[in-house]
């Protein structure tokens, strides 16, 4: 049984209904002077995360793609918490959307404590790409927030230095699908082996990559000052679920699914509290306990393989980029 709650459906169905938590938000400690980005933050978990962030005291950047929707949730948070997050525009299917968000707040701030990559998508249609030719939840899910983060690098390094804890913080949010499925190397862009694949187990293959994504980034940059960690976040009512048949979304939010507030839990946990500190790497499940992913999250080979495909996308964007500059 052990071995079975650790691996696949088992350890989704174990997750899915998790002890109650032990954490409260009441507990995170004051964060004034702490510059913090949460990517998707206009809706549901993301939104949430800032909420309780500015109530703690952050300078919240809140990213996102849709000005209008974002503008609307930073007036919705500022009456309820008093305090006014900052608006960055991003659009993580395209690259140079990307690029253009981190070079704005690198022209505002020299400093960032925390990120928060939380915007993701979940099982759209299967024909759907990225301006840049990627599976579309591959994409948003690691692609974007990889290149995000690399650009934001100078930034959480000086971040690091100021923090009161002496580090700066990378979250990814990813999800208990990450035990569902593996890498399919061959369906990261576009092809006939992507059109073969099920949207569900793109979506999959995702969130595997974003833990696996993480663990690179706390062994490469743990030097620095950076801690990284992906959290499954538990199975949340939420916006993200806006592509499964109403019948079949108005039965999981009657017996699967969490309310929004429970979903920040984990993030919070492990962007803002002096013991996530001990967890640099690792993969959190709810509410904000430490887990372990499938197998192939902790082999360095495929970690390796991981970072050097993400590396070379960005270089040859950054070459053809430039070459049109």
């Amino acid at each position: 049984m052990g071995a079975l709650l650790s691996t696949g459906w088992g350890a989704v169905i174990a997750q899915a209904f998790p002890p109650k938590p032990q954490f409260s938000i009441e507990e995170i400690p004051d964060l004034a002077g702490r510059v913090v980005i949460v990517t998707g933050g206009n809706t549901g978990i993301g939104k949430e995360t800032v909420k309780v962030l500015l109530q703690h005291g952050a300078k919240v950047y809140l990213a996102a793609r849709s000005k209008d929707k974002a503008l609307a949730a930073i007036e919705n948070l500022r009456s309820e918490t008093g305090n006014e997050a900052i608006f960055l525009e991003m659009d993580l299917t395209r690259l140079s959307s990307v690029k253009k968000a981190a070079e704005e707040f690198l022209s505002k701030e020299h400093e960032l404590h925390i990120l928060f990559n939380n915007a993701g998508v979940m099982i759209p249609p299967v024909e759907l790409t990225t301006s840049d030719g990627y599976d579309l939840q591959f994409g948003i899910n690691v692609v974007g927030p990889f290149y995000f983060t690399q650009l934001l690098m100078p930034a959480l390094v000086a971040g690091s230095k100021t923090s009161p804890d002496h580090h700066a913080r990378i979250i990814t949010t990813s999800s208990s699908a990450a035990y569902l499925d593996t890498l399919h190397w061959d369906t990261f862009v576009d092809g006939p082996a992507r059109r073969q694949q099920t949207t569900q187990a793109l979506y999959a293959q995702s969130k595997l990559a974003d833990v696996i994504v993480a663990r690179e980034f706390a062994k490469r940059y743990a030097d620095q000052g950076i801690i990284a960690m992906s959290v499954n976040p538990g199975n949340i009512r939420s916006d993200l679920h806006r592509n499964i048949p109403p019948f079949v979304r108005k039965l999981l939010f009657a017996v699967w699914l969490w309310p929004i507030p429970y979903g920040a839990l984990t993030q919070l946990w492990a962007g803002t509290m002096p013991e996530a500190l001990n967890y640099n790497g690792e993969f959190l499940i709810p509410w904000a306990r430490p887990g372990k992913c499938r197998a192939e999250a902790y082999d360095s080979q495929i970690g390796q393989r991981l970072w050097n495909w993400l590396e070379e996308e960005i270089d040859a964007f950054s070459r053809s980029a430039g070459s049109t500059s």
